[in-house]
C-alpha cells in the first residue's frame, strides 16, 4: 500500500466559511504542483476554481447540503445542478441524517434523485453520511441505503460535526461495501500517519486541508 502516490488519491480542500478568492487561487495552484488527485470547494467558488485549475488534470470536487444536510431536496437537486454546470466534476452529497435517524424512507427517495442527477451528467456522487453520528449498525445500514442508490463512493464526514473520521469508521464501512464502491475518509486527517491509516483500513481517497504538510512530509 505504501507504494502508492499519496499525492494521487488527496482531495486538497478548504471548506473554511471564510474562504477568500485568494486561497481558491492557492488551492488549485497547490493542486498543480503537487499533483493532488482534485481540490474540493464551496458551490460558490466552483466556477472561479475551474478557471484557476486551467487545463490541469486535477478534478475539481464541490459539495451540496453542506454540512448539515437537512436542506429540502429540491434545492440539494438544484445546488448539485448549478455546480456541475459551472465545472465540477464530483458532487460530495451530504445526505438528510436527521431523516435517516427518525427512521423517513425519504433518505433513500433522495439518494435516488442524486444519483439520476450527477450520473445523468456522467458525473462521480459521493455520499456523505455523518458516521461519527451515527451506531456501527446505523453505518452499517447506510452503507446499504448508498449501494443501493448507486453511490460511487461513501463519505465518512463533512469534518464539521462530531470527531471526524476514524480508522474503525472506515474500517467498518468497508466491510459494508462492495468493492466497486469507494470510501473517501475525511474530516481530522493533519499528517502522513493517519493518511496512511484510513487507506490501510480500505479508504480509497483522503479529504484533507493538510494535502501539502502530508505530502511534504512524504518527502
Amino acid at each position: 500500500m505504501q507504494e502508492l502516490d499519496i499525492a494521487s488519491v488527496i482531495e486538497h480542500t478548504n471548506l473554511s466559511p471564510v474562504v477568500t478568492a485568494n486561497d481558491i487561487a492557492q488551492l488549485a495552484a497547490e493542486a498543480s504542483t503537487y499533483r493532488f488527485y482534485g481540490i474540493c470547494v464551496p458551490p460558490f467558488w466552483v466556477k472561479f476554481a475551474k478557471r484557476e485549475l486551467g487545463p490541469a488534470t486535477v478534478s475539481l470536487v464541490s459539495v451540496v447540503g453542506f454540512p448539515m444536510g437537512y436542506q429540502m431536496t429540491e434545492t440539494k437537486l438544484d445546488e448539485a445542478k448549478r455546480a456541475m454546470d459551472n465545472g465540477a466534476d464530483e458532487i460530495d452529497w451530504v445526505w438528510n441524517t436527521s431523516a435517516f435517524k427518525t427512521g423517513l424512507p425519504w433518505t433513500k427517495v433522495e439518494l435516488a434523485k442524486a444519483g439520476k442527477l450527477v450520473h445523468g451528467q456522467h458525473k462521480t456522487l459521493k455520499v456523505i453520511i455523518e458516521a461519527s453520528c451515527l451506531s456501527d449498525d446505523g453505518i452499517v445500514l447506510a452503507c446499504k441505503v448508498c449501494r443501493d442508490a448507486g453511490a460511487d463512493f461513501v463519505k465518512t464526514s463533512t469534518g464539521f460535526v462530531g470527531s471526524g473520521a476514524t480508522v474503525e469508521q472506515v474500517r467498518l464501512i468497508r466491510k459494508s461495501l462492495p468493492g466497486t464502491v469507494g470510501i473517501k475518509a475525511s474530516g481530522g486527517i493533519k499528517n502522513l500517519a493517519q493518511a496512511w491509516q484510513m487507506l490501510d483500513a480500505g479508504a480509497t481517497r483522503i479529504g484533507t486541508s493538510s494535502g501539502v504538510e502530508i505530502v511534504k512530509e512524504k518527502k
